[in-house]
Order: C-alpha cells, then structure tokens, then sequence
C-alpha cells in the first residue's frame, strides 16, 4: 500500500457564482451541542493552520459573531484553540452552525453558506476528477482551495499548471493560486536528476547543521513528525532499511514538521530513529518543507552521493529495493 496516497473526497456541485472576495460583514449564530458556557473561538485558515481571530462566550448553548471578515475565504470554529476546528467557508451574510464537537465535529452542520455547502458534499464524495471538478466550479473558491490541499502533493508541476489554467481568471490573486504557482517553480527546482537545495537545521541538541554535510552517501531525506500517523506507520520501514544499509553507505536526514520540541524528541525516541534529526519547530512554515515543495507527510528525496536526486517518496518495500540495486552497484564498483 502506497502510504503517500491519501483519501480524496469527491465531486462538488457545480456553481455559477462570480468570485470576488473582499472585507464583508458576516453574522454568525449558532447553538454548541453538550454545552450551555464556554467559549467559541473564531480562525482564519492560513498555510494548512490556523491562527485564532476572536472569540465568543457560550450563554445557554449558544454564541455568536458579527465581524467584517475577508469573503469567502476558508475559517475554523473550535472549543480548544489546540484542536483541529470546524472548517466553514464563509461567505457575507447570515451563516447558522450547530457546533457539534464530538468526533472532531464531523457531525456539525452549517447553513446559509452556497460555498460550505459545496465543500460539504466534496467531503461526501469519492474518486473526485480535480480537472473536471474545477470545469464545473471554475468561479469557486473552494475549486482553488481543494485543489491546494488534497492534490497538489500527488500532481506533476504540469499537472498543477494545467489545472489552474482552468480556474477562473478572478481566482488568479487568491493565496491559495499563489501557493500553487510558487510551488510549481520549486518542484521543477528540486525534480529527478537536479542537485539537491542545501540547507541548515537545528539538531534536538541545538546544533546547526547542513545538508550537504551528510552528502558522499545516498542520502534520504525524510519529512515526517511526531504528530502525523503515516509517517509513524512507516518508521519502522526506515528503521529496518537504516540497519540493513547504513554500513553500505546509506544514510538519513530527517527534517520534523513538529511544533513541541517535547513531542519531537519524544518520537524519535519511542520509534528507535537512530539517524540525523533537524526541525525549526514551525509547523508547516517548515523552511526544509518549503524548499522541497513539501505539501504532505510523510514524504522523502533520496540524494546520491554527489547530491544529486535521483528518486521522491519512496517507501516500505519500494525503498529497500532501490537501496539494494543502488548499493550493489556501488559495492561492485569498489571492487
């Protein structure tokens, strides 16, 4: 099983609304299931996080908003500022939500939103076709926004150029258009056969070191984090090919997207990952991630030793077997 595959969620209901998005008055009311106080905190999605934007006292079950906010645009709704939120496209007007916070709020509900209610029946869907989804909402923000988050990690740079030529040209200056065509410029910049990007991280000991330090191997970079259930899934994998192939000439640099520096080494610890660790701490603002187009983990570059690249996201088995004709080869031609 590919573990780099993700579960795509399918196909919107096409809309014809012209695009435009701007500072808008917005009313949100709603009811907290389970509570009668407490708050409700407001989140502005940004770069696959959010950051809290306000907040409002539960009296009764209930809460409310009224904010100038830029529309539409992607926000959260949570009870724990820690806690993944209620993602609600919001749109200028009137917007209801039963805040139901059981299973990470999956069974909430929004109305008053003709954007949250596309993004609703995505999520029901499966085997979404992005190139046809985007022809049937070419004027949505949603379209840019599903295909930022749930395919631009599994696209070619041709694929993802191709795709935003097909959004309406009012989505060009959208943040999430903007990602996607920087993105394009990294990943042809770090692609099969190019020298390999050098950069610092700190050690979990606070030392400063590069990439380019552990070149003369083949070299895997990984990103991965503590918090991310695949990339944990797949350690022992690395471990395993880490034992079998370090004396050979195998190495690993891992760069962690983690944000806690207890969570991190705590991680390393537990899944025995005895290799190179580097982490800024800063989440998916990771500036290793950036520069390699690292748009989901777990996801790896494997370096030969002259530091050029030669393979992307291998894994499990796929990994090992590489490894094996690589270092063969290599150990033939010191013969």
């Amino acid at each position: 099983m590919n573990i780099f595959k993700f579960a795509i969620f399918g196909l919107l209901l096409s809309s014809t609304t012209v695009f435009a998005q701007d500072n808008s008055k917005v009313a949100i009311t709603g009811t907290v299931k389970g509570a009668t106080s407490g708050k409700v905190y407001l989140q502005k999605f940004d770069n696959k996080m959010f950051r809290t934007l306000d907040s409002a006292e539960v009296k009764n079950g209930t809460f409310k908003f009224n904010k100038s906010l830029k529309l539409p645009e992607l926000y959260g709704l949570t009870l724990d500022k820690e806690e993944s939120p209620l993602y609600v496209f919001l749109e200028k007007g009137q917007v209801n939500v039963t805040l139901d916070p059981e299973k990470y709020y999956r069974n909430s509900v929004v109305t008053g939103s003709v954007s949250n209610d596309l993004f609703t029946d995505y999520k029901k869907e499966k085997d979404v076709k992005i190139d046809e989804f985007i022809k049937k909402n070419p004027n949505s923000l949603v379209a840019a926004y599903v295909l930022y988050r749930d395919f631009s990690y599994r696209l070619t740079p041709e694929e993802i150029s191709q795709n935003l030529q097909l959004l309406d040209p009012s989505l060009q200056n959208t943040p999430y258009v903007a990602v996607l065509k920087d993105l394009v410029n990294v990943l042809n910049s770090v692609s099969i056969g190019k020298k390999a990007p050098d950069f610092e991280g700190n050690t979990p000991e606070g030392k400063t070191i590069k990439l380019s330090d552990h070149f003369g191997k083949y070299l895997l970079l990984d990103f991965w984090a503590s918090w991310c259930g695949p990339c944990r899934r797949e350690n022992p994998n690395l471990v395993k090919a880490y034992q079998k192939y370090h004396e050979k000439g195998f190495d690993i640099f891992a760069v962690s997207l983690d944000k806690s520096k207890e969570a991190w080494l705590k991680g390393i610890k537990d899944d025995n990952l005895s290799w190179t660790h580097v982490s800024d701490l800063t989440f998916w603002n990771s500036a290793g991630a950036k520069l390699y187009g690292v748009r989901a983990i777990p996801a790896n570059v494997l370096i030969d030793p002259n530091g050029v690249i030669i393979a992307r996201n291998l894994s499990g088995e796929e990994l090992e077997k590489k490894l094996a004709t690589l270092l063969a080869s290599s150990l033939a031609e010191t013969k």
